[in-house]
């Protein structure tokens, strides 16, 4: 096991801290891995909502990628919001010259958890590329719908992570069932009672991050989707009630 895990984050930053490049950082410290970015967009938002995006040029974002890659290293890659199709296409270039064996986990960011819009369709489009190459990719319900649902994802042989308990498209019941799928092996259901909660902000960042992580360290992918799924549940719970809506999640305060 690497004993502190290089993990980079190509996401966008959320100038309130609870999600994008902040809360990936933030995860990424508290399981003791050392945090490294690829900033693909600024955004400015809140607890309320999403008021202004701007999307990053694609040449910025890959120098940012080799300015890691050829100094510090990385054990593996976490991908968040990318903000358009030609960052996408962008980091899939930079991806390509990764050993195949660095972990990739991907995130289809498409909806803020305060239901704001983070990719239009050809930003989406481009997703089919990322999530050939990923390791994992983990949609939460509206984000696996738009990519086609389970029987689509099956049959380009994706391994995926579905999110049952995603704060963005909540389903009804007090439990949650993740569904873990991975090619050639039986479907892994993980449940958990919900916590009953508005600070949700940055769930499906914190995940993903956690999971890089665990990856990085040389967890298998069940070990790794497990253990950053008790992560984000203690975050949850130790949310500080910051602002008036979907607040942000108490990663400083959480276990991992």
């Amino acid at each position: 096991m690497i004993a502190i895990p290089r993990i980079l984050s190509i996401a966008g930053s959320d100038s309130s801290g609870g999600a994008g490049i902040q809360a990936d950082i933030k995860t990424i410290t508290m399981l003791g891995g050392y945090a490294m970015t690829a900033i693909t967009t600024v955004t400015a938002q809140n607890s309320l909502g999403v008021s202004a995006v701007f999307p990053l040029s694609p040449e910025l974002v890959r120098q940012q990628f080799q300015s890691c890659t050829s100094d510090i290293g990385i054990d593996a890659v976490k991908i968040g919001m990318l903000g358009s199709a030609d960052v996408a296409q962008m980091v899939w270039e930079c991806l390509n010259t990764l050993p195949p064996q660095i972990p990739i986990v991907f995130d289809p960011v498409m909806i803020a958890t305060s239901g704001g819009s983070l990719a239009d369709a050809e930003t989406i489009a481009a997703f089919e590329l990322l999530m050939a190459r990923a390791t994992l990719t983990t949609p939460n319900v509206h984000e696996l719908q738009a990519l086609g649902g389970h029987e689509a994802m099956e049959m380009r042989g994706i391994a995926y992570l579905a999110k049952g308990g995603d704060a963005a498209i909540p389903l009804p019941g007090d439990r949650i069932e993740d569904v873990l799928m991975v090619p050639g092996q039986t479907p892994h259901i993980m449940g958990a009672q919900r916590i009953d909660t508005r600070h949700t902000h940055g769930t499906g960042c914190t995940l993903s991050a956690a999971i890089a992580t665990f990856l990085g360290r040389g967890l298998e992918v069940p070990e790794a989707v497990d253990r950053a799924r008790g992560f984000v549940r203690s975050a949850l719970r130790a949310a500080p009630g910051f602002g008036a809506g979907a607040g942000p999640m108490g990663h400083g305060q959480a276990r991992g």
